[in-house]
């Protein structure tokens, strides 16, 4: 069984200096000119048969703007934050920098109370090993970057630091291509063929 999985960064609530952990809010300004300006280059998406994405607001709206009507997956949420939820890491940090410093260096910490990284990416992963498709079929999923990240650290079969070396920006697209258990990266134009 070979499948084809298109996961789609959601365009942006904030500027990145005001990003919070577990981030809920809706669109900003910049993310709707963001998506409409994005569109015409995206629509080869609307061929996936199967439409996914994260249960957040943006990425909600990410799919419904560019006319996917995608169908929310709750193992697609972003990373449980714990009590660092709403937060930015600035302010994380100014409070608590032993904790955000064992957080980033151990994939099996949560210091927040939350969900450790290790759990995180074997959601996430989880989620891409049991897609109910046949053969041949296309898939777009659109989440926050963190969870476009864990997915690609699992489907490499990457270290799990490797998470905090891929940069996903808003509207960037990474298709992982195989079966669960075996996948592997294709970089192209985020077209799920």
């Amino acid at each position: 069984m070979q499948l084809s999985v298109t996961l789609l960064a959601a365009a942006r609530s904030s500027s990145l200096l005001t990003e919070r952990f577990d981030d809920d809010r809706p669109l900003d300004h910049a993310g709707w000119y963001e998506v409409l300006r994005a569109a015409p280059g995206l629509g080869p998406l609307a061929a996936a048969e199967l439409r996914y994405c994260s249960p957040t607001p943006r990425s909600r709206a990410t799919g419904d703007a560019l006319g996917l009507a995608p169908l929310v997956q709750p193992a697609l949420r972003d990373c449980d934050m714990g009590r660092w939820r709403g937060r930015t890491l600035a302010e994380v940090t100014a409070v608590e920098p032993a904790a955000v410093d064992r957080w980033l260096a151990d994939p099996r910490a949560a210091p927040h109370g939350g969900e450790p990284l290790l759990a995180f990416i074997a959601r996430v992963g989880s989620w891409l090993d049991t897609r109910p498709a046949d053969d041949g079929t296309r898939i777009v999923a659109i989440a926050e970057p963190s969870v476009v990240r864990a997915a690609l650290v699992y489907a490499l079969k990457a270290p799990p630091s490797t998470y905090w070396n891929i940069d996903v920006p808003p509207l960037s697209a990474a298709t992982v291509t195989g079966r669960p258990g075996r996948w592997g990266l294709r970089l192209g134009a985020g077209s799920p063929s």
